[in-house]
């Protein structure tokens, strides 16, 4: 069972201080994207002193105020926002984008030339803003772009498809030769590509990934860093399997203000010039969540190569670590730093997590048997 089914048993409070809504969610949201989604909601209720409404949907609370809101995704568009009673970053765990290639990697890259396809709103300032910080690569918005692009990086070495909306690594190819660039470009879909764009980059070998974050639930707000490690999905391919990070009370100054390592440190710096070049190229941008993606590794020639690989204005991976740590901190208003991870883990042999850390665990009609977890690893002493 789920920890939010048990949850809805139980009688909720009655006051009227506001309600917490895992609210838009995906019609095609598999189980355990929907507990995952649950988990988020049930714990921001407990920080916000809110009532936790389990499944729902606007046209059964007409009138009454807009709930804040826990979407499974970015919201698209200010219009979108209104009608949902969005008006500031406050108001949900996640953002609000411009447009929808906005809330994807796709914005990390530049084209491959001055008349290459693109989305009217697409700020051609911004890749130029992220050429210190980002991996060499393009960003195509047709199958002729992309392989231009393609043919480029791979005088370089190999280089890796991403589709702009595929998550937890999913999706991505490797390539090192043009006859296999233009069987991985012909095998995407054109529609998502029109719309959203594919990324090419190079590839990196020994690759270590590094979560950087920030974000604030009511007065709360929290930063922090931590590695991501993979795992095998019941494919047998590698895909994302959790983060253990290092969570500061505050802002991205507290953390700065701990004992970090020099990777740590860089990675965070790399994050904060992605997030500031983004939000000085959109800035309706609206997120109480920011995530970013950092990796380390060897690039083609040998030689160490860093970058941030994509942003999340949304619930993520490591979404239940953060709000783990907001609880904890919630808890001792003396502490400063604690630790905190998110698993992921898949086949029908895994234990099932503690009750306290559990989200899901059984069968998902989407990636088969997978268990999901997560919570405070150590707290700090009080010492920033």
């Amino acid at each position: 069972m789920r920890l939010a089914e048990r949850v809805a048993m139980t009688p909720t409070p009655t006051a009227s201080a506001g309600i917490v809504a895992a609210y838009p969610r995906r019609a095609t949201a598999s189980e355990h994207e929907i507990a995952s989604q649950d988990a988020l909601a049930l714990r921001l209720a407990a920080l916000l002193g809110r009532r936790y409404v389990p499944g729902y949907r606007p046209s059964r609370h007409r009138g009454e105020p807009a709930p804040y809101y826990v979407p499974d995704r970015s919201i698209v568009g200010s219009a979108r926002a209104a009608i949902l009673g969005i008006k500031r970053a406050a108001d949900l765990y996640g953002g609000v984008v411009p447009q929808a290639f906005v809330a994807t990697k796709s914005i990390s890259h530049g084209l491959v030339g001055p008349h290459a396809q693109s989305p009217p709103a697409w700020a051609q300032s911004l890749p130029d803003m992220l050429r210190d910080v980002v991996l060499t690569g393009y960003t195509a918005f047709s199958p002729e772009d992309a392989l231009t692009a393609g043919e480029r990086l791979l005088k370089r070495g190999p280089l890796r498809l991403k589709p702009a909306d595929a998550t937890a690594g999913r999706g991505q190819v490797v390539v090192g030769d043009p006859d296999a660039l233009r069987a991985a470009v012909a095998a995407q879909s054109r529609q998502a590509m029109n719309q959203l764009g594919l990324v090419l980059e190079e590839d990196l070998e020994a690759v270590e990934t590094y979560s950087v974050g920030w974000a604030r639930v009511g007065k709360m707000e929290v930063a922090y860093v931590g590695t991501q490690t993979l795992t095998e999905d019941n494919g047998g391919n590698q895909v994302y399997g959790g983060s253990e990070l290092r969570v500061a009370r505050g802002g991205f100054d507290a953390l700065r203000g701990l004992q970090l390592s020099e990777r740590e440190r860089l990675a965070v710096d790399m994050a904060c010039r992605y997030d500031s070049a983004v939000s000085a190229a959109y800035p309706e941008l609206l997120a109480s969540r920011r995530n970013y993606d950092v990796a380390f590794g060897r690039g083609a020639d040998g030689g160490p190569r860093a970058g941030v690989l994509e942003q999340s204005w949304r619930a993520g991976g490591a979404s239940i670590a953060e709000l783990a740590a907001m609880q904890a901190f919630a808890l001792s208003p003396a502490l400063k730093e604690v630790r905190a991870e998110t698993k992921e883990r898949y086949g029908a042999d895994e234990p099932a997590p503690i009750v306290q850390r559990l989200v899901f665990h059984g069968m998902d009609a989407a990636v088969g048997p997978i268990s999901k977890s997560g919570g405070i690893l150590e707290q700090g002493n009080g010492r920033a």
